[in-house]
This record gives structure tokens, C-alpha cells and sequence, in this order.
């Protein structure tokens, strides 16, 4: 929901009687309040028992105003006096509807005293902490200096001045007078450049998102000393709606993610010639791959992408997701681009990351345990039949059925293609099938599992979430989502030796491309080493050295442990089947969702409904290694 607005005017006194009326009506209707004014904002994107306000020129102190802009519930003017009128009424219905409320005055120091050039190593930063006389608002100012004596700072640390508001040079008489709980803060520059207009990016926003913390600290510490009912997080205090500039960098990322599929642009689609050619030459010249002509202009697309302004998100949380989503999508750009070229291959290593010591030993350990893999039942003889890609279609279609009738926004497509290598691709809400699809009937359910079961499912729930970056996936989604995917096929049924040996000597492949070794020498390692037959390696590598070397192959087995790792520390699912998110996103979406801005995932993988799944997933949640896994 985005809150109401009003376009900026001058103000005259029956105008400011309005604005006061029309707020005051919203707020005891319990609606939100979006009013711009001469100079200044008011932003209550749902009644809460505070208010964060900023007094002062907007182009002086950015830093203090977007702390308070940050809230759920902020006044920025440009007089102490508009903010009196104002802050008065809203008090006062405010705390008629809660039985308490807390006001939080937010500002900087005019310089930063404590730094000198001198200095052989950076002094301290200033920081003074006030508030008025009472149990609650004492609670709130120490909960407010703890939270601040945490800071992670790079650079300098907080020196704290804690002192009561009567006393502090700093607390404004007009606010004081109001006789409301009152806590004020006031802060040094350290974010600006001595000396010039520059100012320190990082620093600024770390200041951001630190002061915005420890002011949610506060409040949640004001509240429950006033009796308030506790949130589960005091993160829950933040921000629930979406203003309209995050749905317009929302839209404009979305618009240029749609603009292009990076797999199928740096993809061969002439896998099945290539292998015929490479065979014919007895494994011994590399294969050519050829690739679908591209449809974008790479140059044009960047500039799309930085058009969009992420300046006025007012929210630290979401203005990082999209800061990350820009990043990635302007160095998938910067892959296909160079599509094909020597650089190719580091700039992969830049998205994917290179192969950790740790991944590539658990993927020789897999390798090496081979024997023991294998010591699994028999299968049945049904379950050997060899299937080919229409009854994959058939089995996709009853599967997307299932989950249709339990949400009818899962509206998942099929094609048959022939430019695709065998086997399945999932492109935004589309199941690519490869017309030279060939597979064990017993792999078709536990694939379907991992493609339809989490890739498109997530698409779709992330599609209910309101912002379409949930869909799209948030910045370095892709290894947790293949994690997932695999443990979806083991929780299906259908994880087999093969598959897993598979995915371990994916990791093996890239590292050896990453190590500098060609083509053939990495055919001759897979097939010699570890016993990989042919067809298999050539498919395996194909992956490995498309573009001109990509190391995404190895996310599935490092996904798998992550998962695995996760779900032994007693970490919950549910969030990441809200959308596409990473590992590292798990606490924000946690947080996003105590905010309530992010819905329950409306669909669950199908393969939890079973028997055989709960029983699966709480062996994970005992521990498995991924060896294990074919034994549980």
C-alpha cells in the first residue's frame, strides 16, 4: 500500500488548518499519511505510538534527515514552528489510540570537533544522547546509547554524551514545552569530506542504517516499559508499506532484468552437433560452440539500469536489495557482452565466485566415495525405462496442474525447444524442455521437483510479494535456489548416485577451467580420474566452458551444503520459498516479513506433502552430508 500524497504548495494559514484536519481525520481512521508541504514531509505509513522528527534546511544536514525518513513514521520541516503545529495534534490523537507516545529529535552536530589532522590514527566521533524526565523515556535513551556503543564502524567509533533534556544545549525549548516523552539525538558529520562538499558514501549509509536501528531499539524499549504488548522483532516498527518511489526502482529494475535471459545468451545451442563433432575427432579438439544471436544492446541496457534512481527509497533495507540487484544485473550485462571473449571467464568468477578449498574437497570426497554411493536399493524394474521429452511434458503439465488448483496465479508455461541442450530450463515463469530430452523414468518426478517444484514456484510466490525483485531474485540467489532445487529431489525420491556424483564433479570441472586447463585436458581428467563416461562429461563441460568459462556449476553442490548446514542449526524454510533470496537474505526477509511487507509464500513444494518429505527433511534436520542423503 502506498501512502496517500499531496502535491507541494505554498502554505497559508487555512492551509495549514487543512493539512492538520485532513492528517488528524486519516489518523483516527487508522490510514496512512503521505503529505508533502513547503519545505518539508510527513510520512505515518500506519498510526504507531511515535514520531521521528528533522528540523532544518534540506541540503545541509541529508544525513540526519534520511535517518528520520528511514522510519515508518517521520516530520521533516524546515521550521521548528511548522513542526510544533504539527506535531501537536499527532501526538495527541496518537496517544489517545495507544495510551502512550514518544517523540525522537534527529540531527547533526555543525561539525566534527573530535577529529583532528594530526591525528595519528581517527579520534572518536561525537554523539549526544537526551531525553526527558520518566521510567519509559529513560529506558528508551539507554536502550538508544547501547544500541549506539555496538556500532560495527569501519573507521571511528561513537564517544557518547548521555545527559537529561533539560540540561542538553542541544534539546529544542519549542519541543520540550510540548511536554511529550522526548529523546534526542545529535550527531557528528563524520559522513563529510573535511574541508569540501564531498562526502564518504559507505559511511554515510552505515550511519543510516545504524542510527535507524538503534531509534527502533528505543522505541521498542520505550513501549514495553510503558506496558505496551512486545513485537516479536522491534524491527516490526519499521516501515509496511511501499512508497512510490520503490515501486518505480522496482519497475525499472524488473523491465531491464525481462530485457534479456542470461543462460540462454551465453548458452550453445548446438550441443548435439558439437558432441557428434567431438566425438568424430576422438576427444581430441575442442568442440565449437555456436550461440543464439543477442537481441539487446548491452551499452543501452546500462544505461536503463543506472537511470534508475535508487536516492529516495527512504528504506536502508530495500534500499540495499536494489543497490545488490543493479550491481549484479550490470555484470551479467557485462558477461554477455563479452561473450566469447578471454576476459569472459573472470568476470564469471566476479558473479559466481571462485572454487573454495572446502567445496572442491566435499566434491572429491563425493567423487572418491563412489563405491559407497552406489550401496543403495536396487531400483524397480519399471523405473529403468528410458523416457523421452514429451513424457516429461506430460508429467509437468499434472504437476503444474497440482499446483494451480492451489493457486490459481501459477500460471507456468511449457515449450519444447530445440536450441536448448537436453534437459530442462526454467526462464522467468516458462519450462524449457529440450526436444533431445532422454531420461530414467525414475528422475522425472524428483527433476520436476527441482524445476517446477522450487524454481517456478518461487517465481510465482515471489509474484504475490508486491515487488517483482522477489520473482526476478535477489542479488546471488541462484546458489541457495539450486540447494534447494537438489534437496527438493531428494525429498521427492528420486536423488540418486549419478546425480549426486554429477553435481560434485561440476565443481571439479570448474575448477579445473578456473585453473586455466583447456577443454580437452578437463575431458581427459573427468574420464580418466573419476570414471565419468563420455557423453557425460562432454554435457558436464559443455556447461562449464559455455560463453568462454562460467563457474555457475558449482553453486549446486555449495547451495546443498548451505542448505544442509542450515537446516542442521534449526533454520527455518519458509522464507525462501517467499521468492528468490539467498542465504545472506535470510534475516531480511525476516524482517521484511515481521514488517509485514512480505506475504506467507502462498504455495509450499508439493514434495513436503508426502510422507516420505516430512520424514526427509527431518532427517536433514538431524544432519546429513550429501552422501548420507542416498541412505536416508
Amino acid at each position: 500500500m502506498t501512502p496517500a500524497r499531496a502535491a507541494r504548495k505554498p502554505r497559508t494559514k487555512n492551509k495549514e488548518k487543512t493539512l492538520v484536519e485532513d492528517v488528524i481525520a486519516a489518523l483516527e481512521a487508522g490510514k496512512p499519511v503521505r503529505r508533502e508541504f513547503d519545505g518539508g514531509r510527513l510520512h505515518i505509513d500506519r498510526p504507531q505510538p511515535f514520531l521521528c522528527v528533522h528540523v532544518g534546511d534540506p541540503e545541509r544536514h541529508v544525513v540526519a534527515r534520511e535517518v528520520a525518513s528511514a522510519n515508518a513514521s517521520y516530520l521533516l520541516t524546515t521550521s521548528i514552528e511548522d513542526a510544533v503545529e504539527l506535531i501537536a495534534p499527532i501526538a495527541a490523537v496518537l496517544r489517545k489510540t495507544f495510551g502512550t507516545f514518544l517523540l525522537i529529535d534527529i540531527d547533526e552536530l555543525e561539525r566534527d570537533r573530535l577529529l583532528c589532522d594530526d591525528a595519528p590514527f581517527l579520534q572518536p566521533f561525537e554523539v549526544t544522547l537526551s531525553a526527558t524526565r520518566g521510567l519509559a523515556a529513560d529506558r528508551a535513551v539507554k536502550a538508544f546509547e547501547a544500541a549506539v556503543k555496538a556500532f560495527e564502524a569501519r573507521f571511528r567509533t561513537p564517544h557518547i554524551d548521555l545527559c537529561a533534556a533539560q540540561e542538553d544545549p542541544c534539546a529544542r525549548p519549542e519541543l520540550l514545552k510540548l511536554r511529550l516523552p522526548l529523546v534526542t539525538l545529535r550527531f557528528a558529520p563524520i559522513y563529510r569530506v573535511t574541508g569540501s562538499e564531498e562526502t564518504y558514501p559507505d559511511l554515510r549509509e552505515r550511519l543510516i542504517d545504524n542510527f535507524l536501528d538503534a531509534g527502533l531499539r528505543a522505541v521498542a524499549a520505550f513501549l514495553e516499559a510503558d506496558g505496551f504488548p512486545k513485537p516479536v522483532t522491534y524491527r516490526a516498527f519499521g516501515r509496511k508499506a511501499f512508497i512510490d518511489a520503490v515501486e518505480r526502482a522496482d519497475r525499472g529494475m524488473d523491465d531491464v532484468a525481462s530485457s534479456f535471459d542470461f543462460l540462454l545468451c551465453v548458452t550453445p545451442i548446438n550441443a548435439s552437433a558439437a558432441w557428434q563433432e567431438f566425438k568424430a575427432n576422438r576427444y581430441d579438439k575442442p568442440p565449437r560452440f555456436l550461440y543464439r544471436p543477442l537481441s539487446l544492446l548491452v551499452e543501452r541496457e546500462k544505461r536503463r539500469l543506472y537511470a534508475i534512481s535508487l536516492d529516495r527509497l527512504e528504506d536502508p533495507v530495500l534500499h540495499q536489495i536494489y543497490r545488490e540487484k543493479q550491481q549484479e544485473l550490470d555484470l551479467q550485462l557485462t558477461l554477455i557482452g563479452h561473450r566469447e571473449k578471454a576476459r569472459f571467464v573472470e568476470f564469471g568468477r566476479a558473479l559466481y565466485g571462485p572454487v573454495e578449498p572446502s567445496l572442491l574437497n566435499a566434491a572429491q570426497a563425493v567423487l572418491d566415495g563412489a563405491g559407497e554411493a552406489r550401496r543403495v536399493p536396487a531400483l524397480k524394474p519399471d523405473d529403468d525405462e528410458v523416457v523421452d521429452c514429451f513424457f516429461v511434458e506430460h508429467r509437468a503439465r499434472t504437476m503444474m496442474s497440482d499446483y494451480q488448483r492451489r493457486h490459481d496465479g501459477f500460471d507456468a508455461a511449457i515449450e519444447l525447444r530445440d536450441d536448448v541442450p537436453p534437459g530442462l530450463l526454467v526462464s522467468g515463469p516458462r519450462l524449457l524442455i529440450s526436444r533431445r530430452t532422454r531420461m530414467m523414468r525414475h528422475r522425472v518426478d524428483a527433476l520436476l521437483s527441482h524445476e517446477v517444484g522450487v524454481h517456478l514456484l518461487t517465481y510465482f510466490n515471489g509474484s504475490a510479494q508486491g515487488l517483482r525483485v522477489f520473482r526476478t531474485g535477489l542479488a546471488g540467489y541462484e546458489g541457495m535456489q539450486e540447494g534447494l532445487a537438489v534437496f527438493a529431489e531428494f525429498l521427492a525420491g528420486g536423488f540418486t548416485p549419478e546425480r549426486l556424483r554429477l553435481l560434485a564433479a561440476r565443481v571439479v570441472g570448474c575448477n579445473l577451467m578456473l585453473a586455466g586447463a583447456s577443454f580437452v585436458e578437463s575431458f581427459r581428467f573427468l574420464t580418466g580420474r573419476y570414471d565419468i563416461d563420455a557423453e557425460t562429461a562432454f554435457g558436464l563441460l559443455l556447461r562449464v566452458f559455455r560463453g568462454g568459462g562460467l563457474a555457475k556449476d558449482a553453486i549446486y553442490l555449495r547451495g546443498l551444503l548451505s542448505l544442509l548446514s542450515h537446516l542442521k542449526g534449526g533454520g527455518a524454510l519458509d522464507p525462501f520459498w517467499m521468492g528468490k533470496i539467498s542465504a545472506a537474505d535470510f534475516g531480511v526477509m525476516e524482517e521484511l516479513g515481521a514488517r509485514g511487507l512480505l506475504k506467507a509464500p502462498v504455495l509450499r513444494p508439493l514434495c513436503l506433502e508426502t510422507e516420505r518429505g516430512r520424514a526427509r527433511l527431518e532427517r536433514a534436520r538431524a544432519g546429513l552430508t550429501p552422501l548420507a542423503m542416498l541412505e536416508a
